[in-house]
């Protein structure tokens, strides 16, 4: 029998941070929870294909996160837990701000602040990455607007993904498509958090992209 190549190895640490859609549901009281949004789906589908593995899952999404914020906090939150495949999904924040609070910020330090974490990640854990689009779906008229701000930080996403040899998982193209077949409101409520099927889309997307599809 053929051995699938994937991403993950034995014994892996996976850690998924980012912001709500990440956290989505996490006891803040309990290490170990994953909530119940796609960091769930996908550690307990990657348990069951590959038990083999061993592997944890660890979830260290924060509502309301912004590149910035979750800088700050990624020594505590990341670097302390020592994982060896870390998967980052963090931007609509930084756009999100820029409509509902008038907090704009630019491309360049968004690029700067996600470039830090991926740096330490890599140069001091040695650890895989895996980056995850940020995305929108727009399900009113003003958030076409927000393609602006957001399509940029797609672009940054997109090409750190290159540099740092990342595997990419296109969260952005595949909501627009999936919205298109459907409506923008199976897969998100506002455009911006996922209802359950969004969060399996999404998970699914995650194990295709690191070879557990």
């Amino acid at each position: 029998m053929s051995v699938v190549t994937t991403l993950l190895e034995l014994h892996d640490r996976v850690l998924l941070t980012g912001d709500s859609v990440t956290e989505w549901g996490r006891d803040f009281s309990d290490p170990t929870s994953l909530g119940h949004g796609y960091a769930f789906v996908v550690a307990a589908l990657a348990g069951a294909r590959r038990p083999d593995l061993d592997l944890t899952f660890l979830n260290r999404g924060v509502g309301g996160d912004t590149a910035a914020l979750l800088r700050a906090r990624w020594a505590d939150d990341g670097l302390a837990l020592a994982p060896t495949v870390v998967s980052v999904m963090i931007g609509i924040n930084d756009t999100w701000r820029r409509f509902d609070a008038g907090r704009a910020t630019s491309t360049e330090s968004y690029e700067s602040d996600l470039r830090a974490v991926l740096d330490s990640a890599r140069d001091e854990l040695g650890a895989r990455l895996v980056l995850i689009e940020p995305f929108l779906v727009p399900v009113s008229d003003d958030q076409h607007g927000w393609r602006t701000d957001l399509d940029p930080r797609i672009g940054v996403v997109r090409r750190l993904a290159a540099e740092y040899r990342a595997v990419l998982v296109p969260a952005d193209g595949l909501f627009a498509a999936a919205a298109v077949r459907t409506s923008p409101e199976v897969w998100t409520a506002d455009g911006v958090h996922p209802t359950p099927a969004g969060h399996g889309l999404l998970a699914q997307a995650w194990l295709d992209a690191v070879g557990l599809g």
